[in-house]
């Protein structure tokens, strides 16, 4: 008998059950521009706001590892306890702010992993595309230091076939992530359902962890809202800036999922 797929919790988030979780992205460029939208960010209920994360790449001074520990932990300050904050570093192949090598993008996450308890993240986003090495470790390290791993992959040209799409899931579930997330850009409507079929594939087959899916761009925006029914178990909504094409108003997106599930 297959074994059944194991939700993650966070905080007072359980990804892979249930209602998908919105993600709201932070991406200002100081400490003091996070602090102030994150103190905003609290102010919004639950289903708005249910994970945010903070794109680390869009920061000025991301070169300063202590201006970095700065950011991280101003913005845990100013989250409501309940909700949890994922960081990540985006880098330029895949889609983020800057270029960045291998051994630099591993320093500077270790540096926000072993930050102390109260001020650290309660996951990082680990790119499953980095240099190997770098990549064990930095799953190491935060499983060592009790936070979880996001690993993902972006595809911002054209979306894989339907069996690469799941081979990448499955790749970043042997590779320990306790989270799988891989976006896509669509060139056609069969595009997006591709990536919802191959979604399914692997949460219906080899899929012992949650995923988490999105075609982007406004021809992908249907993936935003339908991901739970082929077992994607957060989405991407925006209050203020965006860090993807075609994320969709945070506040839009909470009452459309709200609609779906007859709330």
């Amino acid at each position: 008998m297959r074994p059944t797929p194991q939700p993650v919790a966070l905080r007072s988030v359980t990804l892979g059950d249930g209602r998908p979780a919105v993600c709201v992205p932070l991406v200002g460029r100081t400490a003091a521009a996070l602090e102030a939208t994150a103190v905003e960010l609290a102010a919004l209920p639950r289903g708005v706001v249910d994970v945010v994360e903070l794109r680390l790449d869009y920061l000025t001074a991301v070169a300063d590892h202590d201006r970095v520990r700065e950011a991280v932990a101003a913005v845990r300050r100013s989250l409501r306890d309940d909700v949890p904050l994922l960081a990540t570093f985006r880098t330029k192949q895949e889609g983020g702010e800057r270029d960045i090598t291998p051994d630099a993008y591993g320093a500077l996450l270790d540096a926000v992993v072993a930050l102390d308890p109260a001020e650290r993240p309660d996951a990082v986003d680990v790119e499953m595309y980095t240099q190997p090495d770098v990549r064990e470790h930095l799953v190491d390290a935060a499983h060592g230091a009790g936070l979880r791993v996001v690993m993902s992959s972006h595809d911002f040209t054209a979306t894989p076939p339907r069996a690469e799409i799941v081979s990448r899931l499955v790749e970043q579930q042997e590779n320990g992530a306790d989270v799988v997330k891989l976006a896509a850009m669509p060139t056609s409507p069969a595009d997006v359902l591709t990536l919802l079929a191959a979604t399914d594939d692997f949460r219906s087959g080899p899929g012992l962890v949650p995923a988490v899916t999105m075609s982007m761009g406004p021809l992908g925006a249907v993936s935003r809202l339908a991901g739970e029914t082929v077992g994607s178990c957060l989405t991407f909504g925006a209050v203020g800036a965006t860090s993807a094409p075609g994320q969709l108003d945070a506040r839009a997106l909470g009452a459309a999922l709200d609609l779906l599930h007859g709330a």
